[in-house]
Parts: structure tokens; C-alpha cells; sequence
């Protein structure tokens, strides 16, 4: 028999973690739900869509568990709210770890993780509570990913890195080995991080030039 799962979250980010859990899971998806006030339907993707406020008396935690399927709005605080808050309600977050990812480490790893295709997570990687971890990553060995963070596509983490609390790390940004990212770090795509960072710093990569030439009149060989 399948377990029962709900999700927290009405947009795309719950779309898809609706997709993962149906296809690549044990998990038997039955609603939805979110705060009343952004009920936008009562149903989504085929399911129920359920006011958070109420959840608990139809969808008892005692036989159903849940994920929050929330994006990065407010530097990941939005879905950690919702997180604290359905755990308060007494469920339990599973994590979701693709099968067609390399998960590598046995060092432990927290609850309501989302884990997509492609990533490598190297073996002694600790990683905490309320992750996303979006597809085709790089997490080198020894690495620490704490809580509620955004980690987007081709991101290289190095070895014994450590990513703090609530950190956004954009697409295709790098780090190199034994640095620390800390609390509500914004990287930018692209940007290449040498040394440890600020506390709600931003890091851009430089931005690119226009060349003063059209792309018909260069020789590329």
C-alpha cells in the first residue's frame, strides 16, 4: 500500500515536486494546500486543494505525510515559514532524492530535501533541513549544506565548503574548496567565489560586454 503524501504549494515548484513524487516515489500524491487566502481553485494538478489552516482535520498527520514545495521568494524565508509551521502541525517531511542522482554520502541528511536528476553528491557531504537542490549539481566531498537554501542548475561546490543558513547559489556558479557562504548569501549566476562571503551579501558575476562589431563580421574558425 502506498504511503499518502500532501503537498504544500500551489505553483509550478508544486507542479513538479507532484511530478517527482508520482513518478520516482512510493508516495500516493492526494492534495494540495496552502494558506486560504491564496486559494486560487479548489483543485490543482487533478487533487483537492486544501486550506492549510484546516489541514490537520482532514488529512490527519497521524496517516498522512507532507512536503513544502515552495521556491526561494525572500531569500528561501517564505518556504521555510511554511515548513516550521507544518511541522508544528505534527507531520512528517520526507526527503525526495531522485534515482538519477548520485548520492554518494552517508553522513545523514535532515528532512523535506528536494534532490533532482543529475546531481552528485559526494561521499562525508552533510546537507540539513529544506534544500532544494535543482538539477545537474556538483557537491564535493566534506561539504556542508545547512537549512532552507536554493541551490540552482550546474553549481560547483568544492570540497569542505560550507553553505550556511538561506543562501541562494544562482546557475552556474563555483566555489572553490574550504570557504564558508554565509547566512542569506545571494550568488548570482555565473559568479566564480573565491573566499569565504558576508552575511546577506550579494555576488554578481561581471557583467558581459558588447563588442562594437556584428557577429557577421567576425571569422570564427
Amino acid at each position: 500500500m502506498k504511503k499518502k503524501l500532501i503537498i504544500i504549494g500551489n505553483t509550478s515548484n508544486a507542479r513538479l515536486t507532484h511530478h517527482f513524487f508520482k513518478t520516482d516515489t512510493d508516495y500516493e500524491v492526494v492534495a494540495f494546500s496552502v494558506d486560504e487566502k491564496y486559494i486560487e481553485s479548489d483543485s490543482f494538478c487533478g487533487l483537492p486543494v486544501v486550506a492549510f489552516e484546516n489541514l490537520e482535520r482532514k488529512y490527519s498527520p497521524a496517516d498522512f505525510d507532507a512536503f513544502v514545495a515552495i521556491g526561494y521568494n525572500d531569500m528561501n524565508v517564505v518556504r521555510q515559514n511554511m515548513y516550521t509551521k507544518t511541522k508544528k502541525k505534527g507531520y512528517f517531511l520526507p526527503n525526495y532524492i531522485s534515482s538519477m542522482c548520485s548520492f554518494l554520502t552517508e553522513e545523514g541528511i535532515g528532512d523535506n530535501n528536494l534532490i533532482l536528476e543529475d546531481n552528485t553528491i559526494q561521499p562525508f557531504v552533510k546537507i540539513g533541513n529544506n534544500n532544494v537542490f535543482w538539477s545537474g549539481n556538483h557537491i564535493g566531498h566534506d561539504a556542508e549544506i545547512k537549512d532552507h537554501c536554493f541551490i540552482s542548475s550546474h553549481v560547483v561546490i568544492s570540497g569542505f565548503t560550507v553553505i550556511e543558513n538561506n543562501c541562494f547559489l544562482g546557475v552556474n556558479s563555483t566555489f572553490r574548496d574550504d570557504i564558508t557562504i554565509a547566512p542569506f548569501t545571494l550568488i548570482g549566476a555565473g559568479a566564480t567565489i573565491m573566499s569565504s562571503t558576508k552575511e546577506k551579501g550579494v555576488y554578481l558575476a561581471p557583467k558581459p560586454f558588447e563588442m562594437d562589431k556584428l557577429s557577421t563580421e567576425l571569422k570564427i574558425s
